[in-house]
Parts: structure tokens; C-alpha cells; sequence
């Protein structure tokens, strides 16, 4: 079964530690439904941008954690 994971970064692409505690996630899904809700968090907690892996391939990113600007 794969493995769904966030990698959070600068926007440099320099891994940083997460301020909310990732977890593997059993689907696309769930893991983009665990960043909806916890992307202010890991923003305020220094991450800029997070790809997301399934297993070891990455599938997208980096995407900004920032607001889009209007």
C-alpha cells in the first residue's frame, strides 16, 4: 500500500520540520485534506512550501503555503 507524505520547505527548497506533526496518509486525499486544514499552522511555523511524495516519488510542488496575492 503506498504512503502518502508532505515534505515542508523555505522557499529556497531547504527541509524544515514541520510546526503540526506530519503523518503517512493512505490516500492523495487524505493527505491534501490534512494540508487544508493545517497549512496556517505550518506557515506560521516557518514552512513556505510543501511537495508531496507517494511513496518515494514526488507527485507535485513545491506549493506555496502563502495566500495568493489579489
Amino acid at each position: 500500500m503506498a504512503a502518502w507524505t508532505w515534505r515542508f520547505e523555505k522557499t529556497d527548497g531547504t527541509e524544515v520540520q514541520p510546526a503540526v506533526p506530519p503523518e503517512e496518509f493512505p490516500t492523495q486525499g487524505d493527505a491534501e485534506s490534512w494540508i487544508g486544514e493545517h497549512w496556517k499552522a505550518l506557515l506560521e511555523g516557518g514552512a513556505d512550501q510543501v511537495r508531496l511524495f507517494e511513496d518515494a516519488t514526488e507527485i507535485y510542488g513545491p506549493m506555496s503555503l502563502h495566500a495568493a496575492e489579489a
